[in-house]
């Protein structure tokens, strides 16, 4: 029996029969953080992802690990030292994971932050992390600046800074929680929705699963729930409760990726858009530059969010106004990708780019615990809090995990089980080519049959999954 049908059929086989201390419904960042240190408190832990691990949000951000230097300017101190110190945990129990990264700012004439703003939220910044950033901030002249980054315009520079944050692969940081949790001991199944919670006494007790790899429906119980879905939290919560108040802020994030060598930059680079001043990045990554993010409401479905023509051209002409030469234009874009920050909804009304990147615990009506809020470098606390509220739900001692000091694996077994889960999050290559991959589905589509037991007929259905997941992904709305 192929590997991996194997893994799927000992997955069901114990979700079916074991009474869990803990379900939880999401496999982004969250609820892979959360499932590790559950499993790691010593917790019977199952986790169920309706897609892929990491297939929403926690594959489409800026890949940053960040104290949030832009979060300074809104008064949010305590999360900035808080992501400080994530940070710098990360680094350390994830180096292969999570590496340092110096940024370039330039500061032009007439800037909405002048220099002396910035180097004063520079010093802040480094304090808020006690002085134990990854690098201490320095001042730039203009000459600096552009010997770091010559192909900066030099019309009006007055100079700049240089500040450190640390780079990730989103994605991967994703699945190394879920492998390490899977070491030990949760039961995990991705490509499985949660169609329905079951109840007991007036309380929930599980969910309904349905298999979409295994084609089959089956009830998962649990002591307690955990709702970890992100940009999908309402839709959980309105299985517990169906009149619950929103309790998610959706504001949709665009990057686009280039090719490096028509942008010219060497590293990082933190602009203020020319257009209307916000806070934005130039990264570095391979071949390619990432360009993002935009920062507005939105009513789309999480799964179906797209950048749209006009996201494009923001992002394209906010770079252009600060590298001249590169001219860039929509058919210069590799590819270009949306996701939804699930934010807070409550206090965060008006402008999406000042709303609060902080979380929220609650307790739901029929006990689920739901996790809103926060962002990619903090998941590590926001999941550590969660397990302090269940295990305060099921009556225990709360016991601290480990999950500060144990390193995280690297990710031999990655559960993949579609072509997407291959070329879109195990590696970059959809984000990276101008055909998202196409050329190389085929090679991928062929690995996993040999590992699936596909037919031919089963292989070719595949690679047509494959397209429409790309068009779904990367196609530009007008």
């Amino acid at each position: 029996m192929p590997a991996v049908i194997a893994w799927r059929d000992a997955a069901r086989a114990a979700l079916r029969e074991r009474v869990f201390d803990l379900l939880i419904i999401g496999g982004g960042i969250t609820g892979a953080g959360v499932a590790r240190d559950a499993a790691l408190r010593g917790l019977s832990v199952a986790l169920v992802e309706r897609d892929d691990f990491a297939s929403g949000t926690s594959s489409r951000s800026s890949r940053l690990i960040h104290g949030g230097v832009r979060y300074l300017e809104h008064g949010y101190l305590a999360l900035v030292r808080e992501s400080s110190r994530e940070r710098r945990i990360l680094l350390r129990i994830a180096p292969h994971l999570v590496r340092p990264l110096a940024f370039t700012w330039p500061v032009y004439r007439g800037a909405r932050i002048p220099r002396w703003k910035l180097l004063a939220g520079l010093w802040l910044y480094d304090a808020l992390a006690l002085f134990r950033n990854v690098g201490r901030h320095a001042r730039l002249g203009a000459r600096e600046v552009l010997n770091a980054e010559p192909s900066l315009s030099p019309g009006g520079l007055v100079g700049g800074a240089r500040y450190f944050d640390a780079a990730t692969d989103d994605a991967l940081l994703t699945l190394a929680n879920v492998v390490d949790a899977a070491a030990a001991g949760t039961v995990v199944l991705n490509h499985a929705s949660v169609t329905a919670l079951t109840q007991s006494a007036g309380r929930v007790d599980g969910a309904t699963v349905d298999d979409r790899v295994g084609g089959d429906r089956f009830d998962v119980r649990a002591r307690v729930v955990v709702n970890a879905t992100g940009p999908w939290t309402d839709s959980v919560r309105h299985l517990e409760s169906p009149g619950a108040p929103v309790a998610v802020l959706g504001t949709k994030g665009v990057h686009v990726a280039v090719s490096a060598a028509r942008v010219g930059n060497r590293g990082a680079v933190t602009l203020l858009s020319a257009i209307d001043g916000r806070v934005m990045f130039v990264l570095p990554a391979g071949a390619a530059t990432i360009i993002g993010t935009t920062d507005t409401a939105t009513t789309s479905s999480p799964e179906h969010v797209r950048a749209t023509r006009r996201d494009v051209a923001y992002l394209l002409d906010s770079v252009n106004a600060f590298f001249p030469a590169a001219q860039l234009v929509p058919a210069d874009v590799i590819s270009a990708w949306a996701g939804i920050r699930p934010l807070i909804a409550r206090g965060n009304a008006g402008n999406p780019a000042g709303a609060s990147r902080e979380h929220d615990i609650a307790i739901g009506p029929r006990g689920v615990v739901a996790v809103t809020g926060g962002k990619l470098t903090t998941y590590r606390v926001m999941a550590a809090q969660v397990m302090d509220a269940v295990q305060r739900q099921l009556g225990v001692r709360v016991t601290p995990g480990p999950t500060d000091t144990r390193m995280l694996p690297g990710v031999a077994q990655e559960f993949a089980c579609t072509v997407a889960d291959l070329l879109v999050r195990r590696t970059k290559t959809a984000f990276e080519t101008m055909d998202h991959g196409w050329s190389q589905a085929p090679a991928a589509a062929g690995a996993l049959a040999a590992r699936l037991g596909w037919s031919p007929l089963q292989t070719a259905a595949a690679l047509e999954d494959y397209r429409a997941d790309t068009a779904r992904l990367f196609a530009i709305d007008d």
